[in-house]
């Protein structure tokens, strides 16, 4: 029996030392039949809830750092802060993300679809596959589930299975440009455990398989938020993103995300 409305869906929803539980009405042992919206509305009241996830995260800070894996095995850290703005829907958004390595310092930023960057306190356009994982980390996202209805998203439903003794609705969302994610949900708690995707990098021909897996929830006034995600291509570990410290509600000025009218073609 399929219910109509994801209110039904949920017997009981409560914090238990930090952690968002949702109690099902299915027996032990027994994963229910739900439609992929009514999980979708689920994995959002367990992150907050929709009107206090739009009031809360309309804006926000976060730092952070994150360890890249080279094919070779070689491993670069970086520190990072990613400042946004959202706007009614994911094309509208305004995103910035400061990066330092040890090599140089710079800034990408995505302002209502158009992205640029700044190194030196000069413009650059950024090349393509730096673009492309840019867009990537924000298409495939948490953010893009929680916000599937905004977005104007799809979402389809692909079926139940368990990993490693843990039982997960898997559902699929498509958004408007047709870039598909896969949500692993843990049918416990309701929390994203992991998503995949598929993208073919710039210059390339072959397809590659990406995950990221989330770790660590914690409640940042009043949402969930993994603080370590782990990202892999095609079964390998290729980046560990770790947050320090997030704070929404923060006032940014417009010029962050101001696209300069002249720009060269450098590189980071």
């Amino acid at each position: 029996m399929k219910f109509r409305s994801p209110i039904i869906l949920i017997a009981v929803v409560s914090l238990v030392a930090g952690a968002t539980v949702v109690v099902l009405p299915a027996r032990a042992g027994q994963l229910k039949e739900f439609t992929a919206e009514q999980i979708a509305e689920t994995v959002i009241i367990a992150n907050g809830s929709r009107p206090l996830l739009s009031q809360i995260r309309r804006n926000g800070v976060e730092r952070g750092r994150q360890t890249r894996t080279a094919q070779d095995g070689h491993t670069e850290e970086a520190h990072y802060e990613l400042r946004f703005v959202r706007g009614e829907k994911a094309e509208k958004d305004k995103v910035r993300v400061d990066n330092k390595t040890p090599q140089a310092e710079y800034s990408l930023i995505n302002s209502e679809g158009r992205i640029f960057g700044i190194i030196n306190g000069s413009p650059f356009i950024p090349r393509a596959d730096a673009t492309a994982d840019f867009i990537s980390q924000q298409a495939h996202s948490i953010d893009a589930l929680l916000r599937y209805k905004e977005n104007e998203s799809k979402l389809a439903s692909a079926g139940k299975d368990k990993h490693q003794g843990i039982d997960v609705y898997v559902i699929d969302l498509t958004d408007k440009t047709n870039r598909k994610t896969r949500y692993f949900v843990s049918a416990k708690t309701f929390r994203v455990l992991w998503l995949e995707y598929e993208e073919t990098p710039p210059r390339t021909g072959s397809p590659v398989k990406y995950s990221k897996r989330f770790y660590d929830y914690r409640v940042a006034q009043g949402t969930l938020v993994p603080y370590r995600t782990v990202l892999s291509e095609d079964g390998k570990q290729t980046m560990e993103t770790r947050i320090s410290t997030v704070t929404y509600g923060v006032k940014m000025e417009d010029s962050l995300f101001q696209n300069p009218e002249a720009a060269s073609s450098g590189n980071p």
